[in-house]
């Protein structure tokens, strides 16, 4: 077994809570009321999209090499 780390990105949601994306596990999104809760719940997101790329015999992604930027668009 190899350990992977994935970001996370948590969305604050005006209704309360969070939306949490994994950008590198396309379609890999979940909720949590709280940050704790959201960060849970997205670990056992990963856990199940992995589980299921693995099924398939589909590769892994790994976030490696990866870099990250922040942009700041005037509209």
């Amino acid at each position: 077994m190899k350990n992977l780390t994935y970001k996370i990105l948590l969305r604050p949601e005006p209704e309360g809570g969070y939306t949490v994306l994994v950008p590198s596990l396309q379609g890999c999104i979940t909720y949590g009321k709280t940050v704790e809760e959201s960060i849970q719940m997205a670990s056992e997101a990963i856990s199940l999209y992995l589980e299921e790329l693995q099924s398939r015999n589909e590769e892994i992604p790994e976030e490696i090499n990866m870099l990250e930027y922040n942009l700041q668009i005037t509209v």
